[in-house]
């Protein structure tokens, strides 16, 4: 890339080194840039551009994205360092050179360091005091004179220099701060952090006595080179609760001979003893300081990556979880003083009947709740009962499902539904509009059973970091974060698709060119007109103008609608090329669509020409094939076990099935019915070794799991999912080293410790 670039010439100047560092087409990688840049969206630029792309996926697509966004940013930076040292008359043809070549912020602000203004140091006031010169001397080992004889030449009491020791210590300042801000020392020192470093770990004394839930890691220390993310974010969360106290540990015999070498000190001069003071000053003054802020920085860059990733791969899977459809459900959410609020919504989600019954209180109370549900079910067409998982969930559940058996009901069936975010969405400003006369207990009642029939349509309207299948996410840098998830939350969107006469303004919004303000505008517009007939209708709608329209139209459905491609993926601008080949087999759009044998009998090749090449075209026949298919699996319910109702019912040894509700670094946690989720360690996910948990199960997958141990008084439930035993003595972690690296026991090695992680609870919150 060249350090002149301008904000109009990067996209070509870059286009290059994206296709290098991701081993990606550089025609690919230029489409692109160029539509990015030109307003299109990822989802539409993934699905309806690929002959420009050479069919790049989304994740691709976003990774160009953000290398494309990273490089701008460098190249701004750069002109901005350029231009700030040309300022100060410094900027020599080489610096400019290294300038130029610098890969990374980092590299880049190595080299700014030296002409950065800072505040008066001990160089600083040295130079002031003229002891440059002496400096110089120092620093190239020069031939002639001692120390001591070159030093009293630069004696001055006026200035401050009182004697010879004096100048050679100013000299030495100098020499230090110069060797502490050379872009070449820092990064071999840097890494020399990073792969060989320790982090050592203790309870501060305030915290020393007393059992703290970061007990886990008192006299902790692993190298930083296998510090896992969720180890480092729990380490940083008790050290910013003043539990904890972390420090680096580093043999600095090999930063020492960088600094020899790279200063190339001659230990037979007479100012060698001089150099290498100042070189130990620099290291331990200046260098490793410096370097450990920035390898804490990174550590964290990383393990906030990591975290995300992690978070962002569950939100994935629990908005894409298999939906009911559009059926009516019963949605309650369950309590104990307050009563049951129970909530019967239509097919399209629409509230129709809400009452409240009352579980405990007496036999009386118990026949009014069976009655009520009884007239529920029986007066609306309920196919079905949501359950929330919260307190009092598993016996409002076994009280539904007696009721329903005792009635015959055999055509509704009972599930648990996860609730986590169901009370944030009660009290937000989105449920007061759509319901503002009802209490917040029916608005989670509502939601519960809306989860139900479509989660995508429900979860869209509550933020993602309420929802509760992160890592450490309140640790982590909340705008990366909240960036991620809303970008998978708009994969997932256009993914499934909406349909446009019933979606709410929350889910229109992630539509692809959309916004949240068109999404209100066309939902006003669809409740003063009716429903759209057809997709062209859309552009009827304020503000949605033909370039929104490209962005947009494909994902949007109009199911009953004027034409039967309008409730299909395909993008009107295609219409035409099928209306071409529905005519030259002789027969109407309507007999193609979900006709195998006709689909079959059409010549590729005879269509593909222009921008239509075999991406489009197999786009086209497999929708046409399936049109409108929801990418989502198909509903099952999960069966938990009747006599495990709560903690207390779980004993060692037990097979239950559960439903894994969150995946991090370290296991996976099970729902098994008792409102307590398990965890099951990296260890005991598969019979064989595991590096990651997401690579064998994900949110929302049913596992069955052995209970290995259960705490009741730390309410924690050890699971394995193993079908036979781990070896004893067999690396339980992904590095083949227990989790303490080379710690002593207490300080968190044994398998035991881990499995109750004492951070379980903390990934909750």
């Amino acid at each position: 890339m060249t350090s002149n670039a301008s904000p109009d010439n990067l996209v070509f100047d870059s286009v290059p080194q994206i296709g290098r560092e991701l081993g990606l087409p550089e025609r690919g990688v230029r489409a692109v840039v160029k539509l990015l840049a030109d307003g299109a969206t990822v989802p539409f630029v993934a699905r309806y551009r690929k002959e420009a792309t050479g069919g790049l996926d989304e994740v691709q697509i976003r990774n160009i994205q953000e290398r494309h966004e990273y490089l701008g940013e460098l190249e701004a930076r750069r002109a901005s360092v350029i231009a700030e040292i040309d300022k100060q008359g410094k900027l020599t043809p080489e610096l400019r050179t290294k300038l130029a070549a610098a890969a990374t912020k980092t590299e880049l602000e190595d080299l700014y360091l030296p002409f950065k203004p800072k505040r008066r140091t001990r160089a600083t006031m040295a130079r002031e005091r003229g002891l440059e010169p002496l400096a110089e001397l120092m620093w190239t080992c020069a031939p002639g004179a001692t120390p001591g004889e070159a030093a009293l030449g630069f004696v001055d009491t006026e200035k401050g220099v009182a004697t010879a020791a004096a100048a050679l210590a100013g000299a030495r300042d100098i020499c230090a701060e110069r060797m502490s801000e050379d872009a070449e020392v820092r990064r071999r020192t840097r890494d020399i952090y990073l792969q060989s470093a320790s982090i050592k770990v203790e309870k501060t004394k305030e915290h020393e006595q007393a059992a703290t839930k970061f007990d886990t890691y008192d006299r902790f220390c692993e190298p930083i080179s296998k510090l896992p993310s969720h180890r480092y974010l729990a380490i940083r969360r008790g050290e910013q609760e003043g539990v904890l106290r972390s420090t680096f540990e580093l043999e600095t015999d090999s930063v020492v001979g960088v600094l020899e070498k790279h200063l190339r000190v001659d230990r037979n001069s007479p100012w060698a003893n001089e150099l290498l003071a100042a070189i130990a000053d620099a290291m331990k003054r200046l260098l490793l300081p410096s370097i450990e802020v920035d390898v804490r920085v990174e550590l964290k860059l990383r393990s906030d990556q990591t975290a995300i990733d992690v978070f962002a791969q569950n939100l994935r899977e629990l908005l894409l979880f298999a939906p009911l459809g559009p059926k009516a459900v019963l949605g309650i959410d369950p309590g104990q003083r307050t009563g049951c609020k129970c909530a019967v919504v239509d097919e399209t989600g629409r509230l129709v009947d809400h009452a409240t019954i009352y579980l405990v209180g007496g036999s009386h109370k118990l026949e009014e709740a069976a009655r009520t549900l009884r007239e529920l079910c029986r007066k609306h067409p309920v196919c079905a009962v949501a359950v929330g998982n919260g307190t009092h969930g598993r016996e409002t559940e076994t009280f539904v499902r007696q009721l329903l058996a005792a009635e015959g009901l055999t055509q509704v069936f009972c599930v648990c539904v996860n609730e986590a975010g169901a009370s944030v969405y009660s009290a937000s400003d989105v449920a007061r509009e759509e319901f503002p006369d009802l209490d917040l207990t029916v608005r989670g009642a509502i939601s519960i059973a809306r989860r139900l029939q479509d989660p995508l349509a429900e979860l869209v309207k509550i933020d993602p970091k309420s929802i509760g299948v992160g890592q450490y996410q309140h640790d982590v840098y909340q705008p990366s974060l909240a960036r991620k998830l809303d970008e998978v939350v708009e994969s997932c969107v256009n993914c499934v698709g909406v349909e446009a006469n019933t979606a709410s303004a929350q889910l229109l919004a992630r539509v692809a060119g959309v916004g949240p303000a068109l999404a209100k505008r066309i939902v006003a517009h669809r409740d003063q007109r009716g429903p759209f007939a057809s997709r062209r209708d859309l552009l009827d709608v304020s503000g949605l103008g033909p370039r929104t329209f490209e962005q947009a139209a494909g994902f949007l459905r109009i199911r009953d609608g004027q034409n039967p491609l309008d409730a299909s993926a395909v993008h009107p601008e295609r219409y035409a090329l099928i209306e071409r080949m529905a005519a030259d087999l002789g027969v109407p759009v309507t007999a193609l669509i979900g006709n195998r044998e006709l689909i079959g009998r059409i010549d590729r090749q005879r269509y593909e020409q222009g921008d239509v090449g075999a991406f489009t075209l197999t786009d086209i026949l497999a929708e046409l094939e399936k049109p409108g298919r929801d990418p989502r699996a198909s509903f099952e319910p999960p069966q938990f076990r009747d006599d495990v109702r709560q903690l207390e019912d779980v004993k060692a040894g037990m097979e239950l099935e559960g439903v894994v509700t969150n995946v991090t670094a370290f296991g996976a946690f099970v729902d098994v019915g008792v409102h307590q989720d398990g965890l099951v360690h990296v260890s005991e996910l598969a019979d064989r070794f595991v590096r990651d948990a997401s690579e064998v199960v994900k949110v929302g997958d049913r596992l069955k799991v052995r209970v290995l141990a259960v705490d009741l008084d730390r309410r924690r439930i050890s699971l394995s999912a193993r079908t036979r035993p781990r070896e004893p003595g067999r690396p339980n972690h992904a590095d083949g080293k227990t989790p303490g690296g080379r710690q002593p026991p207490r300080g968190g090695t044994s398998e035991t410790q881990f499995r109750n992680n004492p951070f379980a609870d903390l990934l909750k919150r």
